[in-house]
């Protein structure tokens, strides 16, 4: 009995600490993703609450799954765990059958379950929190009180503090098909082994003598029979098959119409300008991005803009800012999923992403120093890794300390 509750107790909390932990690294996405339930539930009147959402259920998650595993507060944190559980299961058996959206975001971009693999991952939780919860008078830790709810504290505000950062740049990791050094015409592949869409296909044909419309079968329709006229098909999803990671991107000039595979193929250096809503964008951040842009054409990179706003809104844009690039058209979704800022810029080569920048860290002309932008990404990725490693590692240290040192004074007496 001990193994099994203890084996239920860390099973539980690692879920709930990736779960926490991917959803409070893309609060961005988070949002996007409770919009999307507010709106299929007829509440998009919620939309304003997405945000705060985003963090709060993140950090939930996150100080719950900490609390299970390291044995702290049990007899609280066991039954909002149990709660949690309560909530989200009968939801994904209703997601399962209902599909209002396409994936229920329990693991973010980091891992996409099915419907029903949400529900019977839920189903499991559901047993194995409910053993911790009947069993959470029998964990016993030699923390005291505060000092367990002082180190949930610590580490809490740690994954607030993440949050926060990846909110005001980027994710720190991006387990979207569009991380740096992921090619995009790699991710729209689908391979030759994957099984496809499986459909039941219903034809409609119209008697000419009789008026009467008949359903038949794609083998057994009357294309041999004049007697009958086709009035329309139907086609009903009978089992979804692989879905390319990329599955909506496309670049539509407004001149030359589509320029996907151009733009895609092409060896030169290609700086993709991200902006879904051109409305509201501060004038110096865009001038920041026209100096850039000015910089990049003349030592032979291409620039384009990339939004879903109409083209009228992107022709008076360049008008009203000056802007030195052509705005392109492209999907709406893909470009949230691109990069969680706007304006956010993406460099690109043979398709592959090179770097992304939010609109908050776009580089200045004289940050380069006369060098080119690629040296320029390199070098701000490795400083950044180093600060982000720095910052792990005296968090960590923090942690085990106040984890540890408890017991070794216990020790000594």
């Amino acid at each position: 009995m001990p193994v099994i509750r203890n084996f239920s107790r860390l099973i539980v909390g690692i879920v709930f600490i990736y779960s926490g932990f991917v959803k409070g690294i893309d609060p961005l996405g988070s949002m996007y993703k409770f919009i999307e339930y507010f709106n299929a539930a007829g509440l998009g009147n919620l939309d304003t609450l997405a945000l705060i959402a985003a963090f709060a259920l993140a950090l939930a998650e996150f100080v719950i799954g900490l609390a299970l595993l390291f044995n702290l507060r049990p007899r609280v944190a066991s039954p909002v765990a149990l709660l949690f559980m309560l909530l989200f299961t009968p939801l994904t058996l209703y997601l399962a059958f209902a599909n209002p959206v396409n994936d229920c975001g329990c693991f973010g971009d980091a891992l996409k379950l099915t419907h029903w693999q949400s529900f019977w991952k839920n189903v499991v939780l559901l047993g194995l929190a409910g053993i911790v919860h009947v069993n959470r008078g029998r964990y016993n830790t030699s923390l005291s009180p505060a000092r367990q709810g002082g180190l949930l504290s610590l580490l809490g505000l740690g994954m607030f503090g993440l949050s926060l950062y990846s909110y005001s740049t980027l994710p720190v990791l991006d387990f979207s098909p569009y991380a740096v050094g992921k090619n995009i015409q790699e991710g729209m592949k689908t391979p030759d082994e994957a099984e496809l869409n499986q459909y039941e296909v219903t034809l409609f044909y119209k008697h000419l003598t009789s008026g009467e419309i008949k359903a038949f079968t794609d083998e057994n329709y009357p294309w041999q029979d004049s007697s009958w006229v086709y009035e329309r098909t139907e086609r009903k999803l009978l089992k979804r098959g692989y879905i390319p990671p990329i599955h909506d991107f496309f670049i539509e000039h407004p001149l030359e119409g589509e320029i996907t595979r151009e733009v895609l193929e092409a060896n030169d250096y290609t700086l993709l300008v991200v902006a879904r809503d051109l409305e509201g964008l501060p004038r110096e951040m865009q001038a920041r991005i026209n100096r850039l842009a000015y910089y990049l054409q003349g030592r032979g990179y291409h620039v384009l803009g990339l939004t879903s706003a109409s083209e009228e809104s992107a022709r008076a844009f360049r008008e009203r800012y000056r802007v030195p690039y052509v705005i392109c058209s492209s999907d709406d979704t893909q470009l949230k999923t691109m990069i969680r800022s706007t304006p956010g810029l993406l460099l690109l080569h043979g398709g592959t992403i090179i770097a992304k920048w939010p609109g908050g860290g776009i580089p200045e002309v004289a940050a380069l120093e006369g060098g080119d932008l690629v040296a320029f990404s390199i070098r701000r990725a490795r400083e950044n890794r180093e600060s982000l490693l720095l910052f792990t590692f005296l968090f960590f240290l923090s942690t085990a300390y106040l984890l540890f040192l408890p017991s070794r004074r216990k020790r000594r007496r």
